[in-house]
């Protein structure tokens, strides 16, 4: 059972991806859950059937008067009216944050940091340690496959546990494993410099338990800066990737379609010998994550020969280079890709199975800071694309800046030479599509915004 101030929750945002699972693993731990939310979907539809009690649309009297606790996250603004009856009323308010760490107590738990590609290497250890039968908890950013699937209250002693660093949130955690992916500057709202980031990050690895372990990219600039920078004697580092200096080592990487061949060399507390494996998705970034993944699972025991053959297991998760269909011989996929370095690899690896066809991406810039802040290196990222069509900004729970359009990103692209066009209309984007695409193309809608509703809609006009 979850502490006394978590038996009967609120969650303000229950439909939210952290939120969602967090309220998940709370109802199977036996809490009684209520929240409200924006709107219905189909995860309210997936915590309901939990027996979660969800109101649509944020009011004072949507709290009961029973309630232990309000859990909010940073993207509640402080004048929700949820929040302000919790405050009248003297109800605790817990963040996210605080109350996953209050889940993760008593387990051993791996937090997977980094800039990018938490949410597919979370996934990857949920997958594959549930697999060989070791039913871990679980709380992830994003979905496996169907909506309801980003978190799991499990038997075993394992809790796998996504950790974000856009708020410094990642501080409340104190895990045995800690996974570090890569670090660099994003998130400009909080943080003013990459030192800031550093820092940060140091913080995190500051919190894993005596004795634990890192696990750190060996081939990422920011990842063995932060590495340089730990001073702690009681804590294993173990570097992975294709450097030299790797203690887990990436000897091949082979792309095999949508999927990949690896070969790594482990040291000696891991079994030793040459350990090669399959990763069931595409790319060199994800072959890494799972190679992370790996490491990690070992670092807690769990055999890497079992490990290995384990990831193969995980096919993806929704967002994350999904593919939404074919028509007319047009194939569509769905990225979650928003910052620059994300986007370029996920153009490298749609670009290694685009076979003779070409990759035309509809972009969303996410967020007006970032656009701000990263704009051009998006728009230097697109021009890997043959053809690109641009968005207006989603400004999620920013507000306009002035100056700030995606006009910045299109005139990047454009300076390098590529076929690059804005679409202010977002109904317009399907019927441009469909002009440009031929058969034998792929189409990756790209960006954390609403354009991942757009791959129907693609798929409908090129139907029609």
């Amino acid at each position: 059972m979850a502490p006394a101030s978590m038996d009967r929750p609120h969650f303000v945002g229950i439909g939210g991806a952290g939120m969602s699972g967090l309220a998940k693993i709370l109802a199977m731990r036996g809490a009684h859950v209520a929240g409200s939310d924006a709107k219905e979907s189909a995860t309210v539809l997936a915590l309901k059937q939990l027996g979660a009690e969800v109101h649509i649309g944020h009011a004072a009297e949507h709290l009961a008067e029973d309630a232990s606790c309000v859990v909010v996250s940073s993207a509640i603004r402080t004048d929700n009216p949820e929040i302000a009856a919790a405050t009248e009323r003297g109800i605790p308010i817990v963040h996210r944050a605080d109350a996953l760490a209050a889940l993760m107590e008593g387990r051993r738990a791996i937090a997977v940091a980094g800039t990018h590609g938490k949410t597919t290497t979370t996934s990857m250890l949920a997958v594959s340690l549930s697999s060989l039968g070791l039913d871990p908890s679980f709380a992830i950013g994003g979905d496996l496959n169907e909506p309801g699937s980003n978190a799991h209250h499990g038997t075993g002693d394992i809790f796998v546990a996504e950790a974000d660093e856009s708020d410094r949130s990642f501080h409340k955690y104190a895990p045995e494993v800690a996974i570090v992916l890569n670090v660099e500057l994003d998130h400009h709202a909080n943080y003013a410099s990459l030192e800031e980031v550093y820092e940060s990050f140091v913080t995190f690895v500051d919190r894993i338990t005596p004795g634990g372990a890192l696990v750190v990219s060996a081939d990422n600039p920011g990842a063995r800066e932060l590495a340089s920078r730990i001073t702690r004697q009681d804590l294993r580092i173990i570097r992975v990737g294709e450097a030299d200096d790797a203690d887990v080592r990436v000897l091949k990487f082979e792309p095999k379609g949508l999927a990949s061949e690896v070969t790594v060399a482990l040291p000696e507390s891991f079994g030793g010998g040459e350990l090669p494996f399959k990763v069931s998705v595409p790319g060199r970034h994800y072959a890494h994550n799972a190679v992370a993944a790996l490491a990690a699972g070992a670092a807690l025991g769990v055999p890497a020969a079992d490990l290995g053959p384990a990831l193969a297991q995980y096919t993806g998760v929704r967002r994350r280079l999904q593919v939404k269909g074919t028509a007319r011989g047009v194939q569509v996929i769905d990225s979650y890709a928003h910052h620059p370095t994300e986007i370029a690899a996920d153009l490298e690896a749609i670009r290694g199975n685009a076979g003779g066809g070409r990759v035309l991406v509809v972009f969303q810039p996410h967020l007006f800071s970032r656009t701000q802040q990263l704009g051009k290196e998006m728009g230097e990222a697109l021009a890997l694309a043959d053809s690109a069509v641009v968005m207006d900004i989603y400004p999620a729970r920013e507000d306009p800046v002035p100056g700030v359009t995606s006009d910045i990103v299109v005139r990047a692209a454009a300076a390098l030479g590529a076929e690059v066009r804005a679409e202010h209309s977002m109904t317009a984007v399907p019927g441009v599509v469909a002009g440009l695409a031929r058969p034998g193309d792929l189409v990756l809608t790209m960006g954390a915004g609403d354009v991942t509703f757009l791959g129907p809609e693609i798929l409908a006009r090129l139907e029609s």
